[in-house]
């Protein structure tokens, strides 16, 4: 979903901000359409504060009342600058009409493919290309994603390793995962994931890359997330979900455009290396004979 009309606005003002209001700012953020389109109340209720801190943010923010608020947001939807809640609507009334678990299946998908698409807005496609410009010209690439995080981090730097020997992934037994930064050095860049809830791990080490000097690429679900304050460029993803665990494929798919990109900026020495990585794992068997496959069956 795109940003809604205060949202420089509230970033700006964010850290200044008590956590009551820090909690109904995020809702304000993350969720433009509703706030276009849900009572003050509703809204309230959803962010998990009392309807007094909405009246609250809105005079933070130098306006007469929430109200206010409201009508700005009720314009930029039917202006078109915010798009997403018919999608999701329609997503809604399809799982509806289907019972049990293939109405969860059917909306969590439609979810995961609304979510995919928003990944190719043109601000979006913007952060994609700055991160892609960093990391291909960083002297190495740690990636850093711990608990549900992992999988988009392993995936690109898994990616980086088939062309490059510049990747190094923070993730060791023993609490081991952290040392390879004692070798990084300011020409380097950190690709950091985390969604709320942000692992504390996580935001620490990101703080520690910081003041080595290192470039922060992040993968982060909010404006205002920890990382996406700390970062040199930050890419936002949704993850709501019909599912009780938030949606991390969108995360996944970041990292693989990313590693999609960086490959292909890499020209001939990419392409020498995935050679030399063909013929590594041919030399293995590490992959099935198609042939083999075909005998079996």
């Amino acid at each position: 979903m795109k940003q809604g009309p205060l949202a420089q606005q509230i970033i700006a003002a964010y850290d200044g901000m008590s956590a009551q209001l820090q909690t109904a700012a995020r809702f304000v953020l993350d969720n433009p359409g509703d706030v276009a389109l849900l009572s003050m109340r509703e809204q309230a209720r959803r962010a998990g504060v009392q309807p007094a801190t909405m009246t609250r943010l809105a005079k933070y923010l130098g306006l007469d009342g929430y109200d206010s608020v409201r009508e700005r947001y009720g314009a930029a939807m039917r202006d078109g600058a915010i798009g997403g809640f018919s999608k999701r609507a329609t997503a809604q009334v399809a799982s509806q009409k289907v019972k049990g678990d293939k109405a969860l299946a059917l909306d969590m998908a439609h979810t995961l493919s609304q979510q995919i698409d928003w990944l190719g807005q043109p601000e979006t496609l913007d952060r994609l290309t700055q991160a892609a410009d960093i990391l291909v010209l960083a002297r190495r690439v740690y990636a850093l994603g711990l608990r549900a995080s992992h999988a988009a981090a392993w995936h690109l730097h898994y990616m980086l390793t088939l062309i490059s020997e510049k990747s190094a992934l923070l993730d060791g037994i023993a609490q081991t995962g952290a040392d390879p930064l004692a070798h990084a050095r300011p020409e380097d860049v950190l690709f950091v994931v985390s969604v709320q809830p942000y692992t504390r791990m996580t935001v620490e080490l990101a703080d520690y890359a910081a003041t080595l000097g290192l470039s922060i690429i992040a993968v982060t679900d909010s404006e205002v997330s920890p990382l996406a304050q700390r970062s040199t460029v930050s890419i936002i993803v949704p993850t709501g979900s019909p599912s009780f665990f938030h949606a991390m494929t969108p995360s996944v798919a970041v990292a693989e455009i990313l590693g999609a990109i960086i490959a292909g900026r890499g020209g001939d020495e990419a392409l020498s290396a995935l050679r030399q990585t063909d013929g590594h794992l041919a030399a293995l068997h590490t992959h099935l004979d198609p042939k083999q496959v075909r005998r079996a069956l």
